[in-house]
């Protein structure tokens, strides 16, 4: 049974940006082999980091949305975190991120509500 699935990559800064669609082609030929589809690579370029990462303060981000089995990203997920360019990898499933964009909504939207509920009684 296959799943979308959405996977987050940070390469090493040290790479030349041209060059990061073939280090990712590499690692997701994985998934078309096990009959999976890439639907969009989004390389987001140079970023600067939250915290550091190997005595790195910058990482090439990329985005990679794709349709495979758990086992084909399993395996993808294993070869990334074997390489050496590759400083942090998230996969997430599409449904799961989903769920988590709209319970955050419903939080936040409760909190307003809250605020605004505090806001009115003090008037």
């Amino acid at each position: 049974m296959t799943h979308q699935y959405e996977l987050m990559v940070i390469l090493n800064p040290e790479i030349d940006e041209r060059q990061v669609s073939t280090h990712l082609d590499k690692f997701l030929k994985v998934i078309t082999d096990a009959k999976g589809t890439i639907e969009n690579i989004d390389i987001w370029g140079r970023r600067r980091l939250a915290y550091e990462i190997q005595k790195k303060t910058e990482g090439i981000y990329a985005v990679v949305n794709f349709t495979a089995t758990s086992e084909a990203t399993q395996e993808l997920d294993r070869q990334l975190k074997l390489n050496e360019f590759i400083m942090r990898t998230k996969v997430l499933r599409a449904e799961e991120a989903i769920a988590l964009v709209a319970a955050e909504k419903v939080r936040s939207d409760a909190k307003a509500a809250r605020k605004a509920a505090t806001a009115g009684a003090k008037a």
